[in-house]
């Protein structure tokens, strides 16, 4: 299988992207960084930096697109202090826009894979039923990710391009902190498990990593 994922340079992304090899799939991996020989540079925030990248993979096959690139950038931050609009902007940039961009630059790609697969990491965090408090930036970035992966797998349906939506755990990385539940190694193999089982027949889902479905 051919497998691209984004933000595999660090925490879930580096994990998914050995998983990915540990399973013999061709891979390529991307970071925003240049200094990774093992990885493609692409900014997800960059529409330029993304045609890119698709031009230079133009005519190769992808079976699953991993959008894995995201950020939390008001961590620590009191809630009623998130009045930095740039801040809002920096982050709906990767954790949404970035998502749509990459989506849509390697369609051509994904239609030239017989069973091909969108897996957009979200978090539980853009559940609107498990609304929690704080962190509304996050969260707020979250749900629409969820959003746009639903509203994607309605529109790729007629292409026959399977879209799921998946919260990876809280998982022991920077982001998640070391107080977290799992590693970024159980994350990993349980999130390949769900693109496995991702199909048109499931496709809009929102899943934990585990199998359990996420409420929207």
């Amino acid at each position: 299988m051919a497998v691209l994922i984004t933000g595999a340079n660090r925490g879930i992304g580096a994990a998914l992207f050995a998983k990915a090899q540990a399973r013999g799939h061709d891979v390529i991996g991307t970071t925003r960084a240049t200094d990774d020989p093992t990885l493609r540079p692409m900014d997800v925030t960059d529409p330029d930096s993304v045609t890119a990248l698709a031009a230079q993979l133009a005519e190769t096959p992808i079976d699953l697109l991993v959008c894995n690139s995201g950020v939390f950038l008001e961590k620590g931050q009191p809630a009623d202090r998130l009045t930095d609009t740039q801040l809002w902007a920096d982050t709906f940039a990767t954790n949404v826009t970035g998502v749509y961009l990459t989506a849509m630059a390697f369609l051509p790609n994904l239609a030239l894979s017989k069973t091909p697969k969108i897996a957009i990491i979200s978090s539980q965090m853009g559940s609107s039923e498990r609304a929690g408090g704080q962190n509304y930036v996050y969260r707020a970035s979250k749900a629409a990710a969820v959003n746009l992966g639903r509203n994607l797998a309605v529109d790729l349906k007629t292409r026959n391009i399977a879209v799921g939506i998946y919260h990876p755990g809280w998982v022991r990385t920077d982001m998640g902190s070391s107080a977290a539940s799992i590693s970024t190694e159980q994350s990993a193999t349980g999130l390949f498990d769900r693109f496995d089982h991702l199909s048109l027949n499931t496709t809009g889902c929102f899943e934990m990593w585990n199998g359990d479905p996420m409420p929207f």
